[in-house]
């Protein structure tokens, strides 16, 4: 994959994410979602607040703004656990009424299609989300999807380093001068 961007510009464009979004995190604490997400999905729990067809909607939103194709998406970067994990702390019960809400306003949109967005096929789905684009439930979900998936992979989101292969990146310990102690740290965390 040939990327004209540089690393730098994905990143300030990623800064405008949380713009009409009811929730922005910060870096230490997308950081932590991402560590206790990976430790969930690692030993295979369930989910402290999503169920069944809440998590499968959730799931297809997120998988709809970074979607599998010939490269992995949202759904292959865990970003359900990521989800899961911002909205299971108690402090984030307002949040996670909204989120709720703005949910259960899509759902209300399918009269016609369907009972639950994942049973959707993705042209509808696609549509749908269209339809709702400048909603706060959508701008929320565009930028925890886009957290959940490019986050540094030892702490738990971006998982087989799915958001890298997304962006071309090539991770790598040292790229040019001056070498330092983030090289030897690199080295010794083995990756």
């Amino acid at each position: 994959m040939s990327v004209s961007r540089s690393r730098r510009s994905f990143l300030v464009d990623s800064a405008t994410l949380a713009k009409g979004s009811f929730l922005a995190l910060s870096l230490p604490v997308i950081l932590s979602a991402c560590q206790r997400s990976q430790q969930a999905l690692e030993q295979g729990a369930g989910f402290r607040v999503f169920e069944g067809d809440e998590a499968a909607d959730l799931t297809a939103i997120a998988a709809r703004i970074i979607p599998t194709d010939d490269t992995p998406g949202a759904t292959e970067a865990g970003v359900i656990y990521f989800l899961d994990t911002i909205f299971a702390e108690a402090r984030r019960a307002s949040q996670l009424a909204l989120l709720r809400e703005g949910l259960a306003a899509l759902r209300g949109q399918l009269t016609t299609r369907g009972r639950n967005i994942h049973e959707l096929t993705e042209a509808q789905q696609d549509q749908l989300l269209r339809d709702n684009e400048q909603t706060p439930f959508f701008a929320t979900m565009r930028y925890l999807t886009i957290a959940g998936t490019f986050s540094l992979p030892r702490y738990g989101g971006n998982r087989d380093k799915v958001g890298y292969q997304l962006i071309g990146y090539e991770d790598r310990g040292a790229w040019s001068a001056p070498y330092g102690f983030y090289d030897a740290d690199y080295a010794e965390r083995g990756e």
